[in-house]
């Protein structure tokens, strides 16, 4: 199998791995790194349960190939609380019991963060648009829809106090 040399920054922490070309990037995370908060649901892009930010924007890692991301930076599930201190967003999801069986739930909270990166303060029907990607079993995807406008509104909020 022909192999190529990528470099990318994951979570802070650089790398250089030489990794197949066929390689998807969930397969590089998940079995060379051992970042497994990135789930394979569907393998086909449709379920969002491997989301991650690459260079902040979500994207299916099942469907990008592991060389298509060098030179980015990634963040997942793992990356993005403050040590023992959640991301605002993981600590709303436990607060609001937005989680059900947890399995779409890394990828729910990667696509809720892109979101209000990008957006600042969505409204629920800009939220729900946005995140129709990512599929769950368990939910009516009404807490999950109102865990990130709470924690949008809340992030707001704190971003005027200071």
């Amino acid at each position: 199998m022909y192999k190529k040399e990528i470099s990318l920054t994951i979570n802070n922490e650089s790398y250089v791995r030489e990794v197949a070309v066929n390689r998807t990037l969930l397969e590089f995370l998940r079995e060379d790194l051992g970042l497994t908060g990135a789930k394979e649901g569907c393998n086909e892009g449709e379920c969002g349960a491997c989301t991650v930010l690459v260079d902040g924007k979500p994207v299916n890692s099942c469907l990008m190939l592991a060389v298509e991301a060098d030179g980015s930076t990634i963040l997942t599930i793992e990356g993005l609380a403050d040590g023992d201190k959640l991301h605002p967003l993981q600590q709303a999801f436990i607060d609001e019991g937005a989680v059900q069986c947890g399995f779409c739930t890394p990828g729910m909270i990667m696509t809720g963060k892109a979101i209000i990166d990008e957006y600042g303060n969505p409204s629920e029907q800009e939220i729900r648009k946005l995140m129709e990607g990512n599929l769950c079993r368990c939910t009516g995807y009404t807490r999950v829809i109102k865990t990130v406008k709470k924690t949008a509104d809340s992030m707001v909020e704190n971003s005027d106090k200071k």
